[in-house]
């Protein structure tokens, strides 16, 4: 991929594991040159209480490249809540990136000159679940991760898919909604 990447987006949603397990994250990449570093040198010195921002780490001490900025969706009331967050989805958020370099979908060439803005969604049921599964967390939403920096990368769903599955798609808590469920 050559040219500059001023800012792409992208999101997943993987579940499948045990009730608190899901992830979606919404992302934003581009050029640190850009808007995208403006946003992160931004939300780094901008601490808001209950929605730190933090960089995606193998491990205290190892960030990743791109740098990943890392934007809880849930306000943290809760220290079991935090060092979840902040320590099994934090690594499974920052191995998401370097698999994305890995399978090409982040030019390796392109890691110092890239960053990435992830929105994580953590369900808050977590902090009640003592038999919590940090395995299946981590791989979910590592696997999240990766796919939505696919999805930006490549645009995907394209617009000539939208058009023609606009009518077919329901969002699943409208149609609770519709059904009464909510």
């Amino acid at each position: 991929m050559s040219g500059r990447i001023v800012m792409r987006t992208g999101e997943a949603l993987v579940a499948g594991g045990p009730a608190g397990t899901a992830a979606e994250p919404e992302i934003v990449i581009g050029e640190l040159d850009g808007p995208v570093g403006t946003a992160i040198a931004t939300l780094t010195g901008d601490q808001v209480q209950g929605h730190s921002r933090v960089f995606a780490i193998l491990n205290t001490d190892i960030q990743v490249r791109p740098v990943t900025l890392m934007v809880s969706k849930v306000t943290v009331k809760n220290s079991r809540y935090t060092n979840i967050l902040m320590g099994t989805v934090q690594a499974a958020i920052a191995n998401g990136v370097l698999d994305a370099v890995r399978t090409g979908d982040i030019p390796k060439e392109k890691a110092n000159d890239l960053g990435i803005i992830c929105s994580v969604w953590l369900n808050p049921s977590v902090i009640k679940d003592d038999k919590l599964d940090h395995r299946i967390l981590f791989d979910i939403h590592r696997q999240a991760m990766t796919k939505a920096i696919h999805k930006a990368m490549t645009n995907t769903p394209d617009i000539d898919w939208l058009l023609e599955n606009q009518e077919k798609i329901v969002h699943k808590y409208f149609q609770m909604g519709l059904d009464g469920k909510i």
